[in-house]
């Protein structure tokens, strides 16, 4: 009897794959609900910080320090619509899904949730988007419904290019351009600055992600950069990097225009380069947890962005 229920499944972790977080938190809701947190990746708040931050530094950098009630709605488009992401792209890839270890579990691929009602859980995250937008002035919603062919594309960017990484950071960090035109329309040079930084930054982190799928990935014939690097992975993505502290001091000069407009990338730059010296190619482990420090990596930039547009507005 002890070996039968030993080896019964526990139908609560079984659900989670192997870099949730907050398997506590969810795994308390009823197993439908679970299913649908999980969709939209509630058990993984690293996906909407990721979002999130751009929008903040593009608010900050433009000077709008005092829109604390932008920057909070700003997080919950962020995390509807970093959801929304996520679902469309399970409906995508749930027969590829199926055939790699970590992602076998996710709801629609396990057949847990079906396509048709992942699709209605996606109109509703959607709708909260919606809401969101609509308390933007015209100028940024113009700009956040401009992004919506790339959110679109992306989930096949990965069956054509071994650069979908690429695709990611021009999606994922599109927040700079709303936060900033939500602000301002002028020093667009600082603003493509930012956003250019912004995008190889993405493609460093997303690069440290898919570490942990490579051999998955090989086998199903799903193309990333972290496959296209190989044994580069640690140089590749320390360029790329450097890319992003570079572009990040552009746009800081242009908002300022003196040396001490740098001195707030120092952590920034530290950061960076911390991980990539840490960084373990072969350790699935480590590189998820140099990935979720990119969360830490947000803060310490939205605070540069916060110093210098608040001097660059006087």
């Amino acid at each position: 009897m002890s070996d039968t229920l030993n080896n019964t499944p526990d139908p609560i972790n079984s659900a989670f794959v192997p870099d949730s977080q907050h398997r506590g938190l969810v795994g308390r809701l009823p197993a439908p609900w679970r299913d649908y947190a999980m969709l939209a990746r509630f058990d993984r708040p690293i996906g909407w910080w990721l979002l999130f931050w751009p929008c903040a530094w593009g608010v900050l950098l433009a000077g709008g320090e005092a829109r604390i009630g932008l920057i909070a709605l700003l997080l919950l488009g962020s995390i509807a619509m970093r959801g929304a992401g996520c679902v469309l792209n399970d409906i995508v890839d749930a027969d590829l899904d199926r055939r790699v270890a970590r992602t076998a579990q996710r709801p629609v691929a396990s057949g847990r949730v079906s396509r048709k009602a992942a699709a209605l859980w996606l109109g509703l995250l959607c709708l909260v988007g919606l809401v969101v937008l609509v308390q933007l002035r015209w100028q940024a919603e113009v700009m956040a419904l401009a992004s919506l062919g790339l959110v679109a594309a992306y989930p096949y960017m990965k069956r054509i290019t071994w650069w979908p990484q690429a695709w990611l950071g021009m999606v994922f960090t599109w927040g700079a351009l709303v936060g900033w035109i939500e602000i301002r329309g002028d020093n667009i040079g600082a603003l493509l600055a930012l956003y250019a930084g912004a995008i190889t930054w993405c493609i460093g982190y997303d690069t440290i992600y898919a570490l942990q799928d490579r051999e998955d990935d090989a086998m199903i014939g799903i193309r990333s950069s972290a496959l296209r690097m190989g044994q580069w992975v640690r140089p590749g993505v320390g360029l790329f990097y450097a890319a992003s502290v570079a572009f990040w001091a552009l746009s800081f000069w242009l908002i300022r225009g003196d040396w001490v407009a740098f001195l707030g990338l120092a952590p920034v730059a530290l950061h960076l380069g911390a991980q990539v010296v840490t960084l373990k190619p072969d350790d699935g482990g480590n590189a998820l947890a140099r990935f979720r420090s990119n969360r830490d990596l947000g803060l310490l930039m939205a605070l540069a962005c916060w110093v210098v547009g608040n001097a660059g507005m006087h």
